[in-house]
């Protein structure tokens, strides 16, 4: 039988070395690894602190909770935009509010329309910028009786963004909405005959992040959206110490 002529090399004493060659190497691993840690939960706690107010909103606009209509886009398949024959018809009532900080006339062009559920209806607001400088505009917006909300649907809205208006100039601002017909199944929306669905303009400024929001006291943000008598309201965000100027 042949041997092997070569020897068997002795295991390197280096190769037996533990990963770490000292308990300070250790100790320094470990330290970063607790800071890699520490720092990804604070940028996730200012993450969710920053997303709240955001997220809450859009909560809102997709259950209609405290009267805000409905602005998701899951509603709008063209087999639902179909008005349903024989239904009763639904008034809707326009109102239009301005904060007196914005110079600005707002109104609606008509008083109101009568839908049927899941028909299309276009309405308009017209807006004037009575001063002598060009303001950028925010809306907010509700509709009682609140419990019809998540059934009233936007689908185009001057009031998805900020509205600039120059010096003197004066706009119309359509509105494109329906009523969706599963406000029929419900029994908490029997017997409603009359909508009222109100925009309030704000002049903007920018908060502490740089976005810009209604130049006004939360109390009367929360009014205006419908929040008024809900203890849990959104609070607005943090805003800057100096206040901004819009343009």
């Amino acid at each position: 039988m042949a041997t092997n002529s070569h020897p068997r090399t002795p295991l390197n004493a280096k190769s037996r070395t533990p990963p770490y060659a000292s308990r300070q190497s250790l100790y320094a691993a470990r330290n970063r690894n607790l800071l890699m840690y520490s720092s990804a939960v604070i940028v996730f706690a200012v993450g969710v602190t920053y997303a709240a107010v955001p997220l809450y909103r859009m909560f809102c606009a997709a259950t209609g909770f405290a009267g805000t209509p409905n602005v998701g886009t899951g509603r709008f398949e063209p087999a639902r935009l179909v008005p349903v024959d024989g239904a009763r018809r639904i008034k809707v009532h326009f109102n239009a509010d301005r904060a007196e900080a914005l110079p600005w006339a707002f109104t609606p062009q008509q008083k109101f329309v009568t839908v049927l559920p899941g028909e299309t209806s276009l309405a308009f607001y017209k807006a004037k910028n009575e001063s002598k400088k060009d303001i950028i505009g925010i809306a907010t917006y509700n509709v009682t009786p609140d419990r019809i909300a998540p059934y009233f649907s936007k689908v185009e809205c001057f009031c998805f963004e900020e509205q600039k208006l120059l010096a003197g100039e004066e706009v119309d601002m359509p509105l494109l909405f329906f009523i969706d017909k599963d406000i029929l199944d419900d029994p908490a929306c029997r017997g409603i005959d009359d909508v009222v669905l109100s925009y309030t303009f704000f002049r903007a400024r920018r908060n502490a992040q740089g976005h810009l929001e209604p130049d006004a006291s939360d109390e009367d943000v929360q009014k205006s959206l419908g929040f008024g008598d809900y203890e849990m309201a959104p609070r607005a965000e943090i805003r800057n110490a100096q206040p901004g100027k819009s343009s």
